[in-house]
């Protein structure tokens, strides 16, 4: 079934899912698990969250932080691979705003800073641009918010 990015809502929506996400680095299955959760906004393809003990690797926060308008705070994560070190490759929301607390405990990873993130074995495609972390299925049609031009939209 197809998923139009418009016809997510404004407030972000937050939502089990049961798709199998996987997240591979470095050839280490970092992630892999059933027990996702994802969000889902107006323009910008899903972002997943997994549970924080599903990451078979290591994390060291970063020291960045930025604040979204709807989740609160995001922490941001380097993921330690064997002797590779990706600076910021996911972010969480340690103490989500009201509404977002099944955030607590979870983290999300830029496909564009790992080797490889799928949903349903399917590989994804990053969100466009640097600033977002969507993962583009073949089931999800835009446009999509993160390219030249649409950081106002």
């Amino acid at each position: 079934m197809t998923e139009s990015v418009w016809d997510y809502p404004r407030p972000p929506r937050v939502e089990a899912t049961s798709r199998r996400i996987t997240v591979r680095h470095n050839g280490v299955t970092v992630v892999d698990t059933v027990e996702a959760v994802r969000v889902l906004e107006t323009s910008h393809p899903p972002v997943y969250y997994v549970p924080r003990d599903a990451v078979a690797a290591g994390l060291r926060r970063s020291g960045r932080r930025t604040v979204c308008e709807f989740k609160g705070v995001a922490d941001y994560w380097d993921l330690v691979v064997g002797d590779t070190t990706v600076p910021r490759a996911a972010w969480s929301y340690e103490e989500p705003v009201t509404g977002y607390e099944v955030l607590t405990g979870r983290l999300a990873f830029y496909p564009s800073l790992v080797d490889e993130c799928a949903v349903d074995g399917e590989v994804v495609t990053p969100q466009p641009g640097d600033f977002y972390g969507g993962w583009v299925t073949s089931d999800i049609v835009g446009p999509l918010k993160g390219g030249p031009g649409t950081h106002g939209w």
